[in-house]
């Protein structure tokens, strides 16, 4: 047997609670793992409390994250005993995912872990850590450099924010970071901002043009705030959008689109052929300040992911949780 979060609905209630469960009741694949470490995300917040229609069949383990061990395969890609690790792809959504002690998934939808990072760092980077190198590997392939200009991460607080403001960093580009979160000012700066601002700035409705501010821009927010980061971005300036925490809307015009030559790029951290995946989590091994992951993450037990889904909703909680299966 093996312990998971199990979340099941009825006509009446919506309920997630640790479970003991049969590996013999786990979905199909062609590999089982071993996990050893997941992580909670918004999404799995989204999915454990049911505040956002993410499960699309019940009963349903969350965890859009995992690393592990695999224990069989038949794939002849993977072999007992090689470690993994998986983001998205359904899992949590559609297949069972990351927030147990056991999984069976596709082969193809594994990569290795990467030399240099243990599971349990592979879980803190997790998606966040992983959306924030896409974006930044869509920014740089569509030209951007240090030396163009100032670039703004929403949500900087976050996972993906916080990940997104190191990375720029260590990389030499100026970052201006946006926040709810006032007091979270001395974390931002020990990550490499060098400017903070309040959300309040870009979180209400704006004018279809504003004063051209920065040369491009990590978002993880969307609706009334991407709007508002494309009215500032300046000419032939490019905006990476890869979430949703105000809303799936973008009330915005296409003046900054026509008249200043703004590229928005939308990130999918979901699906990404296995070549991009593997050389995303490469440049993660090879680029990321590993010190800053004990203070970008906390590390939580299995049981105490459910109430902690709550507070990341509420947004009490900074950066990353890693979620020890075994404990």
């Amino acid at each position: 047997m093996f312990k998971a979060i199990l979340i099941d609905r009825s006509n009446t209630d919506y309920q997630a609670e640790v479970r003991n469960l049969e590996e013999e009741e786990l979905p199909d694949g062609d590999v089982t793992v071993r996990i050893v470490y997941s992580s909670l995300n918004y999404k799995d917040a989204l999915a454990i409390t049911g505040k956002g229609p993410v499960v699309r069949s019940f009963p349903m383990v969350p965890g859009i994250d995992l690393a592990g061990v695999v224990e069989s395969s038949g794939d002849p890609a993977y072999a007992p005993g090689d470690h993994v690790l998986l983001n998205g792809w359904g899992i949590g959504e559609t297949h069972w995912g990351g927030l147990a002690q056991r999984a069976r998934v596709r082969g193809e939808w594994l990569i290795p872990l990467p030399a240099g990072l243990d599971e349990r760092q592979a879980m803190a980077v997790g998606t966040a850590g992983y959306t924030a190198m896409l974006c930044l590997m869509v920014l740089e392939s569509n030209g951007l450099t240090p030396e163009d200009g100032e670039v703004l991460v929403t949500g900087a607080s976050g996972g993906v924010g916080s990940f997104a403001v190191s990375l720029l960093a260590r990389r030499g580009y100026s970052v201006v970071a946006a926040t709810g979160r006032p007091s979270e000012a001395g974390y931002l700066q020990r990550l490499g901002a060098g400017a903070i601002i309040d959300r309040a700035e870009l979180s209400e409705p704006g004018r279809p043009l504003a004063k051209e501010r920065w040369a491009a821009a990590i978002d993880s927010v969307g609706s009334h705030t991407l709007a508002n980061v494309c009215a500032a971005t300046r000419s032939e300036g490019l905006v990476a959008a890869c979430g949703m925490a105000q809303g799936l809307d973008l009330p915005a015009s296409v003046a900054p689109f026509i008249l200043r030559g703004v590229r928005l790029l939308g990130v999918n951290s979901v699906t990404q052929p296995y070549t991009r995946r593997k050389a995303a989590w490469e440049r993660l091994s090879r680029e990321l300040h590993l010190a800053h992951l004990e203070d970008i993450s906390q590390e939580i037990g299995l049981s105490e992911a459910i109430p902690a889904a709550s507070k990341l909703l509420d947004g009490r909680i900074r950066g990353r949780i890693v979620v020890d299966v075994d404990n």
